[in-house]
């Protein structure tokens, strides 16, 4: 079934099992479905949401069961789904750690894969890539879905992602610490995913996905060069070019839907669906042509919006743009801006139409930062292994009570 723009949402959270006294990661959801069916499965259908494996076999994703019409509430149904595995996970000494990476997860050791059903795919990425490095095994996302009917709701939708792309990871990175070190980088999760799929570049681009405005273009442009670069290590035609495009908004013409992957995971669902909300309020202005034309959003090329990608990864809202005309796009008249105060200047102008509960949590992310600036507020300089536990059991605790975090 197809759907208008903004008529239906996806929203999909990947989160991390650990060991709740050591913090280390635990590749045990294969346990955890047992614990809710009595059988390893893939996927559990829990009501409005469902629970499914991913690539490593100590992350669960938890998404919408189908689209869905409704953001106001939906973080209460991913924490009530929160609430049901840590339930479960108690037998085990288990729990779920939000975030985007894992502090002082060592992939070279700890990673594994996922070994059950469809485990060929991930055999065959592991393969290509060598899925231990941080950037395959030590990774959860927020990712937004959103709808398009025909070629001209798909060309206004690509466009407006292509523009918000760049500045999304300045308001959602929430990975500061690899390794138990900060190396400068507030989205460490992002800035793996820039070169973890370098064998085959084709596939990630440059992130920001070309400028490519219809289905046939698309197909042209991104999916048969894809398609042409992975067949000498696919010989047996087991992948599929909608998962193998890995820019950071990728087109599903399969289910005429655009899935938006710069976003590291939150705290706790309320922030992710905050943000999700934020997002499509944007999102709408740009598409209603608020502050740029159409015409105006589709000329920007790639390599253009990819810098301002690079200075949100690194620096997150504290980055400065010094790009007049890409603040001009979004209805800003100055040389130069922190990320930070452009979101404001958004919110300011959409807040009124967010449910009060995501408006308040948006409110509170401009006020004290990113979920990284936080993360390192909290660790306030000391990196020992002892402090990390203590402050990621802070974050897993909010994430039970579904609140931000704070220093």
């Amino acid at each position: 079934m197809k759907y208008h723009l903004f008529e239906v949402f996806g929203i999909e959270l990947e989160y991390m099992l650990v060991n709740t006294t050591t913090g280390e990661i635990q590749p045990a959801v294969d346990e955890l479905m047992k614990l809710k069916t009595g059988n390893i499965v893939s996927d559990v259908d829990n009501g409005p949401i469902e629970w499914s494996n991913e690539l490593a076999a100590h992350v669960i994703e938890l998404k919408t069961n189908g689209p869905t019409k409704d953001l106001d509430a939906l973080d209460h149904k991913f924490h009530e789904n929160i609430i049901e595995i840590n339930d479960l996970l108690k037998t085990k000494t288990l729990c779920l750690w939000p975030t985007a990476s894992h502090p002082f997860m060592n992939p070279e050791l700890e990673m594994k894969l996922w070994q059950h059903s469809y485990s060929e795919v991930y055999t065959l990425y592991n393969r290509i890539f060598d899925c231990r490095g941080h950037g395959w095994s030590n990774v959860q996302s927020m990712h937004i879905n959103l709808p398009f009917y025909d070629n001209s709701e798909f060309e206004k939708l690509h466009a407006a992602i292509r523009i918000l792309l760049p500045i999304l990871p300045a308001l959602s990175a929430s990975s500061p610490i690899l390794d138990s070190k900060y190396l400068g980088i507030k989205d460490s999760r992002m800035k793996l995913y820039l070169t973890n799929q370098q064998q085959i570049p084709e596939m990630t681009g440059k992130v920001i996905p070309e400028q490519v405005f219809s289905y046939e273009t698309y197909k042209t442009k991104i999916f048969d060069p894809i398609n042409a670069a992975i067949a000498p290590f696919d010989k047996d035609k087991i992948l599929e070019h909608h998962f193998l495009n890995s820019r950071g908004a990728i087109a599903r013409f399969d289910r005429n839907a655009i899935e938006i992957r710069v976003l590291d995971l939150q705290e706790c669902a309320l922030a992710d669906v905050a943000i999700a909300s934020f997002v499509v309020e944007v999102l709408k202005d740009l598409i209603n042509e608020n502050y740029s034309t159409l015409d105006e959003q589709k000329t920007w090329h790639e390599d253009t919006l990819f810098e301002i990608l690079n200075q949100s990864i690194e620096h997150a809202e504290e980055a400065f743009i010094h790009n007049k005309a890409y603040l001009k796009l979004l209805g800003i008249e100055s040389e130069s801006m922190a990320i930070k105060d452009i979101f404001i200047h958004l919110f300011k102008n959409v807040s009124t139409r967010m449910n009060i509960r995501h408006a308040k949590a948006i409110e509170l992310i401009l006020e004290h930062g990113s979920l990284s600036t936080r993360i390192l507020k909290a660790i306030n300089g000391d990196f020992s292994k002892v402090n990390i536990i203590k402050i990621y059991q802070r974050l897993g605790d909010q994430l039970t009570k579904n609140e931000l975090f704070l220093p």
